[in-house]
């Protein structure tokens, strides 16, 4: 599974990440908000732990901002203010959930599982197309070298990879994956496809996914390979 965690206190930041770790999550750390930002241009994610208060953007504009591109990954708001009115501004802007500092580590890692609790679309071990293949162990995208991916991106990568012969439409993607997520959209969507896309190149696989925005995608081989 892979976190985002954006915490601008240094030493609670470490003492997360590590927690995060020794669980077998992949993290990467922020430490303030135009950082967080940044992580989430490039990657996409199971979960997002955001501080509130931080510098440079702080954890309300990061959701926001998260929430108007339409990535629509659980997010856990970590906050010293308890206040009630705090807490309705937070779960109003698109926040999934909330937990005031102190937090004690049990109820963290609770909150976590609550929000990327799976369920499989598909039982498999392995898919294999051509030298590209994936893992349901360790959620891997693998040909020349290997990647890992979130839920969502794994989810995706499977409709994709077991229906070859066909182009699957957004609509149905968004039911097959997102299913009743009012966040994701179109726009949700086509992140995804731009994520897997670039992952695909990262491990030198053969293959592509084809499509455009709003339209229909399949995994194809890259032409001139």
């Amino acid at each position: 599974m892979k976190v985002l965690l954006a915490e601008d206190t240094r030493d609670l930041n470490r003492s997360v990440t590590v927690l995060f770790q020794m669980q077998g999550y992949e993290v990467d750390s922020a430490f303030d908000g135009e950082q967080a930002l940044d992580f989430l241009k490039n990657d996409s994610y199971d979960c997002v732990v955001l501080d509130i208060m931080m510098p440079k953007v702080d954890g309300y504009g990061v959701l926001a901002e998260m929430r108007r591109r339409h990535i629509s990954t659980p997010v856990l708001l970590l906050t010293a203010k308890a206040e009630i009115d705090d807490r309705v501004t937070g779960l109003d802007a698109g926040a999934d959930d909330y937990l005031p500092k102190p937090f004690a580590v049990k109820e963290l890692l609770a909150r976590i599982r609550a929000l990327t609790r799976r369920r499989n679309m598909d039982d498999f071990e392995e898919l294999r197309v051509g030298d590209t293949v994936l893992n349901a162990d360790n959620y891997t995208l693998s040909s020349a070298n290997s990647v890992r991916l979130s839920n969502k991106e794994f989810d995706l990568m499977a409709l994709l990879m077991s229906n070859t012969d066909i182009a699957l439409s957004t609509d149905y993607l968004l039911d097959r994956v997102w299913k009743h997520d009012e966040n994701a959209h179109e726009d949700t969507v086509w992140l995804y496809i731009s994520y897997l896309k670039r992952k695909l190149q990262a491990i030198n696989s053969s293959y592509t996914i084809t499509g455009s925005k709003g339209e229909s995608f399949q995994l194809a081989e890259v032409k001139g390979q």
